[in-house]
């Protein structure tokens, strides 16, 4: 699937940024990482490729990962303790990716949320149709102080042939989160299509692993030594409009 992209060397396979905001690399929590060990191993390919800060953002699903900020601090405790044993130099912080159904409609009632440094919280549309209502969601959420990051909506196929919801959304200051595993087509063409219709419009805020396991790993690593890769960072400029590293930075002492 990715002999698509030519590749260029290894020493190219860096990111322009050092701040993962998707990641599943807490242990136990979700379909992510399953062991301390698994996690550390990933943990070590983002150094690899560049990255010294990392959002864990498990998933809080309903039924599937019913996750709570305990449980999840839970499992970021053991994972960071495990990193000073092993002297890693990665900074990881725990948050979540919520999926935007009845689970999250409780959790954020009661007030259970895990938001990242600058009360920035990842959501996850529903993969089957819109949420009723989303738009009055997201304002509400950033009256309450919350900044929403929209998570890879290159995603959702009800958006395709739905540019203007898109903008609709972006305009109303939901930040919009690109996987790289799209980019690199692991999503299929019509995911890819539509990330890279994204960066064109200005409509990619931030980029993300996505990473579930060391698999997604190696194709990032491929993808962002491809030529593929370094010509879109170059023909739309990204490094420049990539805020990942910016964005947290005030709420990190930076």
């Amino acid at each position: 699937m990715f002999n698509i992209f030519r590749k260029k060397s290894k020493q190219d396979a860096k990111l322009f940024y050092t701040t993962d905001v998707h990641s599943h690399i807490l242990p136990g929590v979700d379909h992510g990482s399953q062991s301390v060990d698994e996690s550390l191993e990933m943990l070590r390919a983002q150094l690899d490729m560049g990255i010294t800060r990392v959002m864990c953002t498990s998933h809080v699903t309903a039924e599937t990962f019913e996750n709570t900020p305990e449980t999840l601090t839970a499992a970021f405790n053991v994972l960071k303790k495990a990193i000073e044993e092993e002297g890693l130099p990665i900074e990881i912080y725990v948050s979540a990716e919520y999926r935007i159904d009845e689970y999250w409609n409780s959790e954020y009632e009661a007030g259970h949320v895990l938001p990242m440094p600058g009360n920035h919280v990842l959501l996850e549309n529903s993969f089957v149709q819109e949420l009723i209502g989303i738009d009055n969601m997201m304002f509400d959420l950033q009256v309450k102080g919350y900044r929403p990051i929209l998570a890879h909506p290159e995603r959702y196929r009800y958006y395709h042939d739905r540019r203007d919801r898109y903008k609709t959304l972006h305009n109303a200051s939901v930040k919009f989160q690109v996987n790289i595993l799209s980019l690199a087509g692991y999503f299929g063409g019509g995911a890819r299509d539509r990330a890279v219709w994204l960066i064109q419009n200005n409509l990619c805020d931030m980029l993300g692993s996505d990473m579930h396991n060391m698999e997604h790993a190696e194709i990032i690593k491929d993808y962002i030594g491809s030529r593929d890769w370094h010509k879109l960072c170059e023909k739309y400029n990204l490094e420049r409009r990539i805020i990942n590293d910016k964005e947290f930075a005030p709420f990190l002492g930076q």
